[in-house]
């Protein structure tokens, strides 16, 4: 039997993160992991690498080469007469480069002297694991022992009753990154991030897109001005957006799905070449046996956890999706690092009130801190500093005028409280907001920093000079 200070249950980006920090500390560590990917090899990094966040980006970036090329580069002076689509192509260039970034992962694993052991765990104790193999080549079934567990399973799609996915008609997140050819019409289902981001990828490269919204806006978690803003701009770029609106079956004729909802006028149909189900994911808790060695779980199936990962078994840390909580790759990656330093007597330590969101749309969304919503709620009195891209010389240059920043701070001592990103590059705008809130900057720092000319984080700039209506170019 194989023993170590600390084995971690998932290699996705908080698993790995995890295994590769308690390594850097001195822990000898294992990571156990199950993926096989379409390539029919063992794989890490988990959902985000593998089915998620890479290469959903990769089409994203690639979809909207294809959507300027055919749309956009007039104004610029630029005429393409012909424009081809390899979807062959752009979805090999996809898989190249996730297998480049899992490899890359393999080879961090190797560097720190992690122990990569494939295949699936179960827990029979707060200190053996079983793992049985999940692919032919490799080793039989083992028990290994560790001094602590972390369990970082992640999550995978919440599946739908009524429409049961077969990856043919009706497909998850995993599926519609490999469509073999465009889709005439995709009907997605919910209005979240990863709906809205796989509708604009297939969007771009030419499908009708339907999305069916379950209440009356999208983007719950996202501030008010922002949601209603995006809503337009995606409506305006073709995405036909069913608000109220809950599927109740669906047929398949004349390799066609016929899908049967409801809304405020009563019940409807569509006909879809391929349904999109991306209606939030689920704790992947499956086969773990959490529960069997007694770790307490909640209502919904995530792990319950204390204020130090701690679950309800002794010695046995649980992170990421899989605790619940904002699913996103990095506040699972800083949960890794902060219970691996805990483990080794450090304070590790997660600042849940500077993690940044992103939606990769275009204009992109990100945002950090309060909403408007959420402030109202609390019955914070807060100021409004906003300043719109069009108001902006280096998106004017761009032609990527559409959007704002806003930024919300303290009426009394100017805090900044939340700052919200409608725009181009908006992922990596919102970097300056996060480090802005971890220093609890005010309005005013931010309006006292140079920022050069001419970018984009100069509507920043003139967010935070607004807070006081001050801005200057606007």
């Amino acid at each position: 039997m194989q023993n170590f200070d600390v084995v971690v249950i998932g290699g996705g980006p908080g698993g790995y993160v995890a295994a590769i920090r308690c390594a850097q500390l001195g822990l000898r560590t294992a990571c156990i992991d199950p993926w096989i990917n379409k390539q029919d090899e063992p794989a890490l990094g988990g959902t985000c690498l593998n089915t998620g966040c890479i290469p959903s980006k990769a089409l994203l970036d690639s979809s909207e080469h294809y959507h300027r090329v055919q749309h956009r580069l007039g104004v610029h002076g630029i005429s393409v007469k012909e424009c081809a689509l390899d979807l062959g192509v752009m979805i090999k260039r996809k898989d190249d480069i996730v297998r480049g970034l899992t490899s890359g992962v393999a080879a961090l694993f190797l560097k720190n002297k992690v122990t990569w052991i494939k295949g699936q765990a179960r827990l029979l104790s707060n200190s053996q694991i079983e793992v049985t193999p999940q692919h032919a080549k490799h080793s039989a079934q083992q028990t290994v022992e560790a001094k602590h567990i972390i369990i970082a399973t992640g999550s995978v799609p919440t599946p739908l009753s009524t429409l049961p996915v077969d990856q043919k008609y009706i497909v998850d997140s995993t599926g519609a990154l490999d469509f073999t050819e465009i889709p005439k019409h995709l009907v997605v289902i919910g209005g979240g991030v990863i709906g809205l981001e796989l509708g604009s990828v297939w969007r771009r490269l030419g499908s009708q897109v339907t999305v069916l919204i379950r209440g009356g806006q999208m983007l719950g978690k996202c501030d008010e001005s922002i949601a209603a803003e995006a809503q337009r701009l995606l409506a305006q770029q073709g995405m036909d957006l069913k608000f109220n609106a809950s599927p109740l079956s669906v047929s398949i004729k004349n390799k066609t799905a016929h899908l049967v909802y409801r809304d405020a006028q009563g019940e409807q149909t569509l006909k879809a070449d391929k349904i999109l189900v991306a209606t939030g994911r689920t704790p992947n808790t499956a086969g773990l046996g959490a529960r069997e060695v007694g770790v307490q779980l909640d209502d919904k199936g995530f792990i319950v956890v204390d204020a130090a990962w701690r679950t309800s078994l002794p010695n046995v840390y649980a992170i990421g999706d899989v605790i619940g909580g904002a699913m996103l790759a990095h506040k699972a990656s800083e949960e890794g690092v902060a219970v691996a330093e805990r483990i080794a007597g450090q304070a590790g330590h997660v600042n849940y009130a500077t993690i940044p969101w992103v939606i990769y749309t275009w204009p992109e969304i990100a945002w950090v801190g309060e909403t408007t919503q959420s402030l109202r709620e609390k019955g914070i009195e807060f100021k409004i500093g906003s300043y719109p891209f069009k108001a902006n010389g280096r998106a004017r240059a761009m032609d990527e005028g559409n959007g704002m920043v806003k930024i919300l701070a303290d009426a009394h001592t100017d805090r900044v409280l939340g700052i919200h990103i409608l725009g181009p590059y908006a992922s990596e705008m919102i970097a300056e907001a996060v480090v802005a809130m971890e220093f609890v900057a005010s309005s005013e720092d931010l309006a006292r920093t140079i920022h050069a000319h001419p970018t984009l984080s100069e509507a920043m700039h003139e967010a935070a000079l607004a807070v006081d209506k001050r801005a200057i170019h606007f």
